[in-house]
């Protein structure tokens, strides 16, 4: 998957991930019904197939209490303190609090449709500025505890209800605070609701027997299979990706000027199915996509991970992976497409040719096996107010072009009056720019026969070729957020939570602007992250990203 693609791919899980969340965080903190995951396929059968994608929350309390063995008591006491802020303002008036809630629900699907068109007139155009419509499908575990809330929430200071025939099926308009929601019973098994009244009456319409979004084309196969993963919290469906980056773009001016150029990559992923769940870690967050095999550029090839044993264990963190150069490829192949890329493209290829460097050749064509981008602490020099240096480190099967080039670079930054000289680290040759009064800016050397690395620091030079007492590869905190992550995979993007947070708070900045008390309490209970990614296929792309939480001591 070219790393355009996943501009669009990474950004629509993480969003919808936060608005299931944000609805479910109360199944957690508060307790829950019964709603497992299997509830998903029934309840679309409810939601119109005009939907662009669905999400389903579990209410199942089993797997919200997995999430009790981790050490987030300071991310619970915010998450209560903001219900209990959201009690007391929107829903007091009503006499409606989330106790009320808990005897009833069972599992949440939330659907995202595209606006209608005016009634009685065909293919209305769609103003630019209104936005996709938001449906919940909410299951009715007890019946008498849901009555028992309608009525309450109908009995509340300024609620003013009424009702409307449609279609046999009764919805109720409920209105408070000048702001109106639309509900509807359907075989007192669920409710629908919605902030529009179309909405609710297309629910209507496919319990009538209009097509679902479980008879879909491709949301069905989504919805059977899903994504195997424990303990499931939710899961996403987007049965065609395209339409859906289309359509949620057509809501914003700005996203519609870029789209017609991002158009070739986006038709590369076909349908998209994304959970989240938990295991002994921490939460875990898998997502594959269907591809067009006739459209992809690019297939990430599996690394050998070597590269992960050749960085020090305090390493804060890392990006690995294999084949620059096929990336390279695949990047070069697909700016044909795009006039402002080959024009961007064709720039920096001239540049380099005023250096005697050829880009393609010269700077990707040798970085052909495993790679990595990795930060490392470092207190000395022109890296200390930072606190870290950077290392690039590259697996060659072509040392005398890689050379070649280094060589050049030297040339290069000699001429800047920069100081180049030679000293040896463990009985490793390297070469350094030195500046006055700072010392080595960059280093760069060989590791083995194969393997090249460009660090920024002398003392990160020192790290990553020197001897070390443990590597990456082999400490518990890389190990521990990389166990349940698929093997052989594509390379890592890791971060130590810790060490990042107590950098952060080197910064100037973090001394006048302090991170908020949300984003420190949830930092605090997370310990690390890690990502990877694979192509089982060249019709499958799939996304594993594991967040390591701290477990109660």
């Amino acid at each position: 998957m070219s790393k355009k693609k996943s501009k669009f791919l990474i950004p629509t899980i993480g969003t919808t991930v936060i608005v299931a969340g944000g609805v479910a965080a109360y199944m957690y903190f508060k307790g829950g019904p019964t709603g497992n995951i299997s509830g998903a396929l029934d309840s679309a059968k409810l939601v119109p197939n005009e939907a662009i994608m669905a999400t389903y929350i579990s209410t199942d309390p089993k797997a919200w209490a997995k999430l009790q063995q981790f050490d987030t008591q300071e991310a619970q006491q915010l998450v209560a303190k903001g219900l209990s802020n959201l009690n007391q303002g929107s829903l007091t008036d009503s006499n409606i609090s989330y106790e009320d809630l808990k005897p009833w629900v069972g599992g949440v699907m939330i659907a995202l449709l595209p606006p209608s068109p005016a009634k009685g007139v065909q293919n209305a155009p769609q103003a630019p500025q209104e936005m996709n419509h938001m449906l919940m499908v909410v299951g009715i575990k007890d019946k008498l505890s849901a009555l028992n809330f309608a009525n309450k929430l109908k009995s509340g200071k300024d609620v003013k209800t009424q009702e409307i025939d449609y279609k046999g099926e009764k919805i109720t308009e409920t209105t408070l605070k000048n702001a109106s929601t639309y509900s509807a019973i359907l075989n007192n098994t669920y409710l629908v609701l919605a902030q529009e009244k179309q909405a609710v009456e297309h629910a209507i319409d496919t319990y009538k027997g209009e097509p679902s979004f479980a008879s879909k084309e491709g949301a069905s196969s989504l919805l059977k299979t899903g994504v195997e993963i424990e303990n499931t919290l939710a899961q996403v469906y987007v049965p065609d990706y395209t339409d859906m980056v289309q359509k949620i773009s057509a809501t914003n001016p700005k996203a519609t000027q870029s789209l017609p150029h991002s158009l070739s990559q986006l038709k590369q992923v076909k349908s998209m199915v994304a959970g989240v769940g938990v295991d002994d870690v921490g939460v875990r967050t898998v997502a594959i996509a269907n591809l067009d095999p006739q459209l992809v550029k690019f297939q990430y090839q599996n690394s050998a991970d070597r590269v992960v044993s050749q960085l020090p264990a305090q390493t804060i963190a890392l990006v690995s992976g294999q084949g620059i150069s096929s990336w390279w490829s695949a990047f070069v192949e697909q700016s044909k497409d795009d006039p402002g890329f080959n024009q961007t493209l064709q720039q920096a290829r001239l540049q380099m040719k005023f250096v005697n460097i050829d880009l393609d050749k010269d700077v990707f064509g040798w970085m052909n096996g495993e790679f990595a981008i990795a930060a490392i602490p470092s207190n000395q020099g022109a890296l200390s107010p930072i606190g870290f240096g950077g290392v690039l480190v590259f697996h060659t099967s072509d040392r005398q072009t890689a050379e070649t080039t280094l060589t050049k670079l030297d040339a290069l930054a000699k001429g800047q009056q920069i100081n180049i000289t030679q000293r040896s680290i463990d009985g490793k040759d390297v070469t350094e720019w030195q500046v006055p009064q700072q010392g080595a800016l960059l280093a760069h050397g060989w590791l083995d026969q194969d393997t090249v690395f460009v660090a920024l620091g002398g003392s990160v030079a020192d790290a990553i070729a020197g001897p070390q007492a443990q590597s990456l590869e082999s400490s518990e905190q890389f190990k521990t957020v990389t166990s349940s992550l698929q093997k052989p995979n594509g390379g890592y993007f890791y971060l130590d939570i810790d060490k990042t947070v107590s950098l952060l708070n080197r910064f100037p900045t973090a001394q006048k602007q302090p991170l908020s008390p949300e984003t420190t309490a949830i930092l605090h209970s997370i310990r690390s992250l890690g990502v990877t990614a694979i192509n089982p296929d060249k019709s499958t792309s799939k996304v594993e990203m594991s967040l390591a939480l701290k477990r109660k001591t």
